[in-house]
């Protein structure tokens, strides 16, 4: 009889104990939202550990640095922060568990390198810098799907070309992960409300979102491309000509333009100076069809070795203003190079128009297209 019983007992607890897993299992599973998968990852931070576990209390496996492989053995949400379960490349073949935002996966990578094919063979416009960590994306908007990882701040990157959306009421820093999406609302500015009823132009900040699409160094990414919401973006003019940049004209495009850069122009803060081509933009909106001009200003400075000092090349005429598109091309070796540019004709089309640049003596000199006064219209 004592046996029946223990049996019965052995039995009973058993099913407890099974039961009980099964409600524990489910629970975390509920939770944590585990899910299998099989997918590779490289890693974007500058360095990273491999866990024990995803626990605040959870010991060190491994670090692993910026471009390392790792191979995705599971993945899950654990209190509304992703993890990975991955397998580390070293000897040991480390396993363990990674923050999810220390690493991008092979199908977010090949999100951003296919955008970086669109520009292979452009030549960047601009240099920049992100002022706050911010959501590198997939596309120019804040579709809470379009997130291919957060761009570290301080980070710099060249920007290949850039779009203007209408104003959005949105945070001014765009860091909501991906799959969210944080809404702002922007308080009325009295001074922009008077400038509006005393018939002064609109501003482009005013009107306008600025998305830059930009190219990243693997130095700070092995994603190399992608778009960055404007708000935080501070564009880094080279430190030689920041101070002929006046308030109402704002640098947004500039080349070097010396024989020592003869292979390709360049965007850097560079501390040498340098002969430029510089194109401008006025604060003012100006849209025609829809379509804001990228810049309406062209100007190229040289640099004078024995007077160490700048000079105007060539700039449209005063009081005069054009319509212009991306990009600025540089052409050329030596001393002699062309700049090519998109500039919109009095009929509306866009002609490219090529302006010659040659060395006279120890003096640069330009040579603008014979019809370029067509193309300038007087400022209003």
């Amino acid at each position: 009889m004592k046996t029946k019983l223990t049996i019965l007992f052995l039995l009973a607890a058993f099913t407890l104990g099974t039961a009980s897993c099964t409600f524990i299992d489910s629970t975390v599973s509920g939770v944590t939202n585990v899910l299998g998968t099989n997918d590779k990852a490289t890693v974007i931070a500058k360095t990273a550990q491999i866990r024990t576990s995803y626990a605040v209390v959870a010991a060190d496996l491994l670090e692993v640095k910026r471009g390392d492989q790792l191979d995705i053995v599971d993945q899950i949400d654990f209190e509304k922060v992703p993890w990975f379960r991955v397998r580390a490349h070293d000897e040991a073949q480390t396993e363990g568990w990674i923050e999810a935002q220390n690493v991008i996966t092979s199908e977010t990578l090949g999100k951003s390198k296919k955008l970086a094919e669109e520009f292979q063979n452009t030549t960047p416009q601009a240099s920049g810098i992100i002022r706050s960590a911010s959501n590198l994306r997939s596309a120019p908007d804040m579709n809470p799907e379009n997130v291919l990882f957060r761009l570290a701040n301080g980070s710099t990157f060249e920007i290949m070309s850039w779009k203007f959306v209408p104003k959005q009421e949105v945070p001014d820093v765009d860091d909501a992960p991906k799959g969210q999406q944080k809404s702002g609302k922007r308080s009325k500015n009295s001074e922009i409300e008077s400038a509006k009823e005393a018939g002064e132009p609109d501003k482009l900040e005013d009107k306008y979102d600025i998305w830059y699409q930009v190219r990243l160094d693997p130095s700070i990414s092995p994603a190399p491309a992608g778009w960055l919401f404007g708000r935080q973006v501070e564009l880094q003019v080279p430190s030689d000509i920041v101070f002929f940049q006046q308030n109402n004209r704002k640098f947004i495009t500039w080349q070097r333009l010396d024989a020592e850069t003869a292979d390709k122009g360049t965007v850097g803060r560079g501390s040498t100076p340098g002969s430029w081509v510089i194109l401008t933009r006025t604060n003012a909106v100006k849209p025609i069809d829809g379509v804001e001009p990228d810049f309406d200003g062209i100007l190229v400075l040289a640099f004078d070795k024995y007077d160490q000092s700048y000079y105007t090349v060539w700039r449209n005429a005063p009081n005069t203003e054009v319509w212009g598109s991306l990009p600025l091309k540089v052409e050329g070796k030596g001393d002699n190079k062309t700049f090519t540019l998109q500039i919109r004709n009095a009929e509306g089309r866009m002609d490219t128009k090529q302006f010659v640049v040659f060395k006279d003596k120890s003096r640069m000199r330009v040579t603008p297209p014979e019809d370029i006064a067509q193309y300038q219209t007087k400022t209003k």
